[in-house]
């Protein structure tokens, strides 16, 4: 498996679109058009917020129902959350015009929605969009990197990534194009997520693949303890590697789930790296637990502590934080029994062990603190199992640029 350029066009027969709608945004991208020469087989997990939003509830209907679809149309600015019957009509009507252009059925487009919850959508500059979308689309790279930046909304920087592989002796391309940045705190993923896929598989498969990897990616990810009405993440897979379907367990199988893991892995740190505010990404690697769960349950107590986050934006090494973080998880273990290290891209200290500080250097600890990735690396010294989390430091500006969002 090898890192290539692109991102939701990279696959065979995908292409892509953007264009400017002024659905809430004045100039700039809003709306984002992903398309597949020929039908896809598609995989999808959604928010476990009660609230959803209605393009979750199209879009999980059509996932269940159907497990086919060719197209997904975005918007950036409006959630199209709480938005009642004239919600769920919108949907139907960016599906019926969308997919009348595309020359497909309504029920094999996907629509996703972010930004603001509570307005209605202006239906009439949606279907104009997707006028422009469908006029514009096209399967080079540029217009994958152009549908990422289009569903940014405090995103900072788009994300996208792309990964060559073999499958059953084919070669084989998965990319991806995800949107995150606050309200993101995941109870299945988390943000808008969209993979592409060229390798041909079964929905149960894909959905199962999809389903397992979550858990140890996009569910390892917070920014802020909000889970959104909108969280989304689907997985589209066209078939044209000409690999032999995958329908059961086995070496294809554990190939594509190698890179769709890739793909996911990567789009969550870049999504908790560029939290609202943000300034470091902020991971709290958890190895020696006694069970897979209590190791996810632990490392994601601590990146969820907002005293360590603001710990880690003032660069301190307020170690103290981290394992009252860790006591309060709910899992049990001997603190004495506890190793804690910071580690950076300059090295690696050893902060804590047997119950008490260790002698460090506070300069060697804050300047590891100060780079923009940190980990905090915990030992429990129970078992084999690990996790690692994924979130960010908390900064002033988190609460500037949440206090005026409406407007």
């Amino acid at each position: 498996m090898k890192q290539i350029a692109g991102g939701v066009t990279a696959a065979k027969g995908f292409q892509a679109a953007s264009a400017q709608a002024e659905i809430k945004y004045k100039n700039r991208t809003d709306m984002a058009l992903v398309y597949s020469e020929v039908p896809c087989t598609v995989a999808g997990t959604f928010t476990k917020n009660v609230v959803k939003a209605a393009p979750v509830m199209w879009d999980k209907e059509i996932v269940s129902k159907y497990g086919v679809a060719q197209a997904v149309v975005v918007n950036s600015g409006i959630a199209n959350a709480c938005t009642g019957k004239p919600g769920m009509d919108c949907c139907r009507a960016e599906a019926e015009h969308a997919g009348k252009l595309l020359g497909i059925p309504a029920e094999s487009v996907l629509v996703g929605s972010t930004g603001v919850i509570g307005m209605q959508m202006p239906v009439d500059r949606l279907k104009a969009g997707i006028e422009k979308l469908v006029a514009a689309k096209e399967g080079s790279l540029e217009a994958g990197l152009a549908a990422a930046k289009a569903i940014m909304t405090t995103d900072t920087v788009h994300k996208e990534i792309a990964f060559e592989f073999e499958v059953g002796g084919k070669t084989a391309t998965i990319g991806g194009m995800c949107k995150g940045s606050g309200m993101i705190h995941p109870n299945m993923c988390t943000m808008l997520g969209y993979v592409t896929t060229d390798v041909k598989i079964s929905k149960e498969m894909l959905q199962k693949a999809l389903s397992a990897d979550i858990e140890d990616t996009f569910n390892m990810v917070s920014v802020d303890g909000d889970t959104s009405t909108n969280d989304t993440l689907l997985v589209l897979a066209n078939g044209l590697a000409g690999n032999d379907e995958i329908v059961a367990e086995g070496a294809d199988y554990d190939a594509f789930c190698a890179a769709l893991n890739a793909v996911n892995t990567y789009m969550s740190k870049k999504m908790a790296g560029d939290g609202e505010g943000a300034t470091a990404l902020f991971m709290t690697k958890v190895i020696g637990a006694d069970t897979k769960e209590n190791a996810r349950t632990l490392a994601k107590s601590v990146i969820c502590s907002s005293l360590t986050k603001a710990a880690i934006f003032g660069h301190d090494a307020n170690w103290g934080r981290i394992l009252c973080a860790l006591g309060y998880s709910g899992v049990q273990f001997d603190p004495e029994n506890v190793d804690l290290y910071f580690e950076g891209k300059s090295g690696k200290i050893h902060i804590f062990g047997n119950g008490i500080a260790q002698d460090y250097s506070e300069e060697e600890a804050t300047a590891i603190l100060s780079e923009e990735e940190v980990t905090a690396l915990v030992d429990m010294h129970m078992g084999d199992a690990q996790a690692t989390a994924y979130g960010c430091d908390l900064s002033y500006d988190y609460v500037k640029i949440n206090a005026d969002y409406r407007s």
